[in-house]
């Protein structure tokens, strides 16, 4: 199964809760500060990204 991750750049501030919580390592911390979806291909589709996100900046959808 695929899933296509979006992290709302207005949302996020980047606290890193995503970074530190996604087992699979999907995220990373962009030249801005916000939060990135840099290996979406590895997504399990755990949704641990949204449920940490104090912001409701992330969105985890199937493909």
């Amino acid at each position: 199964m695929a899933y296509r991750v979006t992290v709302d750049e207005e949302k996020c501030t980047g606290c890193g809760e995503c970074v530190d919580t996604c087992p699979v390592e999907v995220y990373s911390l962009n030249e801005n500060g916000k939060s990135s979806p840099e290996k979406m291909d590895d997504c399990l589709g755990c949704e641990s990204c949204v449920e940490v996100c104090p912001n409701e900046a992330i969105t985890v959808e199937e493909n």
